[in-house]
């Protein structure tokens, strides 16, 4: 076994590679660009290595300063984690050719499974099933729309060398297969340096069905079960479990026998995943479901295959990178329970899942679950890298017990400035389809009204906040010299006589004021105060001190971050109160008709120019942030009066990208 090792990554993976590292007693170097120098990965290595500035392709994509590092360090193996080089065939072969062990499959297994197209037809020699489509070499528009229309619509393009939902465009009509080729094609350009796509019939009803297979040198190819990753939004895994609901044994069987078919057809080693997509209009069955893709490199959902198995997937890595075989037979893995996974990332439900950005003054994460995270309170969130900032997962008994730990797991998510995903996931896991298992990888787009956090305050949001406001008080009360004039002198209780101090304040959201009184209890002053607060809602009984607030009985956090805000955590999302009127909050799409960007980032496309007349949820500009396009589009039916940008433009945040104005004012 080699004595040290690499990761040649960042975040959330490269954490948890070092935390199995270290258990077994290796030696772990991190790799970091200028963004990254106090960031938490650098923090847990041993040693620690500058690569580069920030953007990726010229730090974490420069397998050259990845390898100059690795051998500066004396590291005598490379762990890729996942997303950058780790499917990057040269570089596997640079490492081995530098006497450097390669944590991942050969390079031979890498490039055939690499670009979409090809695996698929490596596939059919193998006898795996796989969707119906176009894999040709003939990339004009012309066939590419022709085989659109043969295939029938909708259709999905793929990036041949994409991932992760990266170059992937649904195209519902033949009218719009130029733009969403266009798109495809840019994105896979963008970050995977080749514009290539293939084309595949969309599934009306697809599941995302996935096996998780193991090599070794010495011949052995086994699988350890599957997982669904159904909830995606945009083809992004937003919620992974493990095993796939409604999966009975004989099409688990015929699935996970396909998989290490997959497998061994290119002489697999190490960890890989044979993605399948599953029409799931009939049930799971095994004659209706295709092979889709092989990911080269471990996955971001491995945790529930962990959770189900007891197997270590990192250590098997590890272990089989050092040339011993697999520690298990087939017959000897088991399948206990039900795990689920729910990622975090850094965007704004509210505002159209744009990424949020930023410092990380507050991130408290559940305390009694497995949480993956790369980040920590005082952290940044930087543009230049994906938004996931953490994995919740949990493991029970059944699936209900599942989905309803994860739940509240989401829920105790705490997160400021920087806005998160958490209480959407907590929704979906307790949405009535999910729950039945009633899910496909459309059940987000289909039901995004009910998961989007609700515009109106909640009454036990109102009552938090109007009780850190009476608990603050009572706190400095508390703290005062005299703690019978202290409720005066804090400002907010006035004495009446014969009866409890009451005083009526009101909080401020998204510009509407709510009035709320706040009646004291005998007995009421001290750090563990007891009070009534009443308002349009109704009425509730409040104790605790500033930042745990219990409203009839319920632990609600909040926070104050300035004199002037109250912030309630509700239920994994943020309710921001102000103490005086407020402007309200502001919008990617403004009410002038203004185009703001949401975050830097460069600008790759413009679909409309000057002097257009758009129509509302017409695409303007399109920006490309975090790995990611983001259309910004019409706020309302006009014409475009003003367009301030140019492809290829670099943005900063807030910048005017251009101006629509309204039909009557046009």
């Amino acid at each position: 076994m080699f004595k040290s090792v690499l990761v040649a990554n960042r975040g959330e993976i490269a954490c948890r590679v070092f935390r199995t590292a270290r258990r077994m007693g290796l030696r772990t170097i991190a790799v970091y660009s200028e963004a990254d120098a106090a960031a938490l990965h650098v923090r847990e290595a041993d040693e620690a290595v500058l690569i580069g500035p920030a953007a990726a392709r010229d730090s974490y994509l420069d397998a050259a300063k990845v390898l100059a590092a690795a051998k500066a360090t004396g590291a005598e193996a490379i762990h890729p984690g996942y997303g950058f080089l780790s499917e990057n065939a040269d570089f596997a072969e640079a490492a081995a050719a530098a006497g450097i062990v390669w944590i991942g499959p050969k390079p031979s297994s890498i490039r055939a499974m690499g670009l979409k197209d090809a695996a698929k037809k490596l596939m059919i020699e193998a006898g795996v099933p796989v969707t119906p489509g176009y894999q040709g070499e003939d990339q004009s528009l012309e066939t590419l729309s022709a085989e659109a229309n043969r295939i029938g619509f909708p259709v999905l393009i793929k990036a041949v060398a994409g991932g992760g939902g990266k170059g992937m465009r649904k195209v519902d009509r033949a009218e719009d297969f130029a733009e969403g080729l266009a798109s495809a094609q840019r994105e896979g350009l963008s970050s995977f340096g080749d514009p290539r796509v293939l084309i595949e019939s969309y599934i009306t009803r697809p599941r995302h069905i996935e096996v998780q297979v193991f090599g070794d040198s010495h011949g052995n190819v086994v699988h350890l079960h599957e997982r669904d990753c159904s909830l995606q939004r945009r083809h992004q895994k937003v919620i992974e479990e493990a095993p796939a609901p409604g999966m009975d044994q004989a099409t688990r069987d015929a699935v996970t026998a396909a998989a290490v078919r997959a497998a061994r057809a290119v002489d697999y080693q190490g960890a890989g995943t044979i993605e399948f997509i599953a029409d799931a209009s009939d049930g799971l069955k095994a004659d209706r479901i295709w092979f889709m893709e092989m990911n080269t490199r471990l996955q971001v959902e491995h945790p529930v295959t962990e959770a189900i198995t007891g197997v270590d997937l990192v250590e098997w890595q590890l272990r089989v990178a050092a040339g011993q075989p697999i520690p298990l037979a087939q017959t000897d893995i088991p399948m206990k329970g039900w795990a689920m996974e729910a990622r975090l990332y850094a965007e704004d439900p509210a505002n159209g899942f744009l990424p949020s950005i930023g410092r990380l003054d507050h991130f408290v994460m559940p305390d009694d679950i497995r949480v993956d995270t790369g980040v920590m309170q005082g952290g940044e969130v930087s543009q230049f890298y994906d938004p996931m900032i953490a994995k919740l997962i949990v493991h029970e008994d059944s699936r209900e017990a599942a989905a309803a730990r994860l739940a509240d797991a989401c829920r105790e998510v705490e997160v400021w400035p920087v806005c998160t995903n958490a209480g959407f996931m907590a929704r979906c896991l307790d949405h009535p389809r999910f729950v039945e298992g009633d899910v496909d990888t459309g059940f987000i787009a289909a039901e995004e009204g009910m998961l989007i956090a609700p515009a109106q305050v909640s009454a036990r949001a109102l009552a938090a906040a109007a009780g850190q406001i009476g608990l603050e008080a009572d706190a400095a009360a508390f703290d005062a010299p005299d703690n019978v004039l202290a409720p005066v002198r804090a400002g907010l209780f006035g004495f009446r006589l014969n009866a409890a101090p009451q005083a009526h304040t009101a909080v401020h959201h998204d510009g509407v004021a709510h009035a709320l009184t706040l009646t004291g209890e005998p007995g009421w002053y001290g750090r563990s105060s007891s009070f009534t607060v009443s308002g349009e809602f109704g009425s509730a009984q409040i104790y605790g001190e500033p930042g745990v607030v219990v409203v009839d009985g319920e632990v609600v956090s909040t926070l104050s971050p300035d004199a002037g805000r109250v912030l309630v955590f509700d239920g994994g999302d943020v309710v921001e109160f102000h103490r005086r009127k407020s402007s309200g909050p502001a919008g990617g799409s403004a009410s002038d008709g203004g185009l703001r960007a949401p975050m830097p980032g460069k600008i790759v496309a413009a679909p409309a120019k000057a002097g257009d007349k758009v129509a509302k949820g017409q695409p303007i500009v399109v920006l490309e942030a975090m790995k990611m396009e983001h259309a910004l589009t019409a706020p309302f039916d006009g014409v475009v009066a003003e367009f301030n940008v140019a492809v290829g433009d670099q943005v900063t945040d807030g910048a005017v990208l251009a101006v629509v104005k309204a039909a009557e004012a046009a």
